[in-house]
């Protein structure tokens, strides 16, 4: 028989073994995490990137048209597309090191100021008048769209607040969700900006439903639905939309023209596309192509192949952010997440929707793809509000 000292000596080295088996297990599960985590916040950016960079090309390839006269408009306004990406990706970048406390005592400063800016484009001398409205305002010879802004600090602010409300029910819903979209959609309702209205109301609707439920916004969504008939109803412009929307081949050369060019570009492109640079619609047909209308370009010379493409990044980008929200516990930065990637979702379901005749045109770009300046900006910073939430969420784990 062994003696006691020899027992006890093996007995010492199967629990030290043991235990290096156990850490080494939970090294390899630390490890794992950690490279998981890095390939979520890796995708937060990265699949925004290749949207953009594609947009850029499709934006070359719809203003390089044939006539040589044209050429310095096209090298112009791609590269002031290009000048627009680094500026976002410098202001991702500032917003990574911004900590999440400081950028929530700035939300109600920041919605103030987009509200006021909104309020701005309705005065002559600072509010520019494009397609019978004013929402673009111009600051020494400096042009931007107060509704990118807006659309911007909502979700920080409302995630505040829902997350510091104390009253229950109905009012939390009147307070502080309805108050705050009476006060963004005034201006909007002046200027007038149908697609700016639903987009705000969409936003901050969904915000509540994730923090408080549904039971109030879907009996508001009623009274919103029969507002919104009212509007349409109640100007011309918008009814000559929404018969366009309803048949378009009725005034083909007028009113429906462009949904109709629309639809024959995602018909000519087929499957695999016609090729790069090579649609009829960079050829003027297809009104504001290199902006609202990028889409049934890229349907027209990348085909139906194109168009799932994108889809899926915006569908893979979605699930990461996805992600990231089931990782938090904290009210205010759940809703922040939300907030912020229903501000992303939003604007690419009402701009495919209206291009694929599925909604009336809003005239709401497509995010990171389309041509525009501030909207581009914009995306990128909140692309780095959320990576700084992925990594405040890392540091506490």
């Amino acid at each position: 028989m062994p003696s006691l000292e020899a027992w006890s000596v093996e007995r010492k080295s199967d629990l030290w073994e043991a235990r290096n088996k156990r850490n080494s297990h939970a090294l390899e599960l630390s490890l794992r995490h950690e490279k998981q985590v890095m390939k979520d916040r890796w995708c937060l950016w990265a699949i925004p990137l290749v949207l953009n960079l594609g947009g850029l090309v499709m934006i070359a390839s719809l203003l390089s048209r044939s006539n040589p006269a044209d050429g310095a408009t096209f090298y112009w306004l791609v590269l002031r597309q290009l000048q627009f990406l680094c500026l976002g990706l410098a202001l991702m970048y500032i917003c990574c090191l911004m900590p999440l406390s400081q950028l929530r005592r700035l939300g109600g400063l920041l919605w103030f100021v987009a509200v006021v800016m909104t309020f701005l484009t309705l005065f002559p001398s600072l509010g520019v008048r494009a397609g019978g409205a004013r929402r673009w305002l111009n600051v020494l010879g400096f042009q931007f769209q107060p509704l990118e802004l807006l659309t911007l600090s909502i979700p920080i602010f409302l995630a505040d607040r829902l997350a510091v409300c104390k009253r229950e029910n109905l009012e939390c819903f009147l307070r502080p969700t309805l108050l705050v979209v009476a006060i963004s959609t005034a201006p909007l309702f002046l200027q007038p900006s149908m697609g700016g209205i639903v987009l705000v109301t969409a936003i901050c609707v969904s915000m509540h439903v994730v923090n408080r439920g549904w039971k109030y916004p879907l009996l508001g969504s009623v009274f919103l639905i029969g507002l919104f008939i009212v509007l349409i109803y109640s100007a011309d412009y918008r009814m000559r939309r929404f018969s366009a929307f309803m048949d378009p081949w009725d005034d083909p050369m007028g009113r429906g023209f462009q949904i109709i060019q629309g639809l024959i570009a995602f018909s000519n492109g087929g499957i695999m596309g016609v090729g790069v640079g090579k649609g009829l619609q960079r050829m003027s047909y297809l009104p504001a192509a290199h902006t609202d209308f990028i889409f049934p370009a890229i349907g027209e010379e990348f085909g139906l192949v194109g168009t799932l493409f994108i889809v899926l990044l915006y569908a893979f980008w979605t699930f990461k952010a996805y992600t990231l929200y089931r990782r938090s516990n904290d009210p205010f930065i759940s809703a922040l997440i939300w907030g912020i990637t229903a501000s992303v979702l939003f604007p690419m379901f009402i701009n495919l929707g209206g291009v694929m005749k599925l909604i009336p045109l809003t005239g709401i770009p497509l995010p990171f793809i389309s041509f525009g300046g501030t909207a581009l900006v914009c995306m990128w910073i909140r692309v780095g509000i959320l990576m700084r939430i992925a990594k405040e969420l890392d540091d506490r784990q």
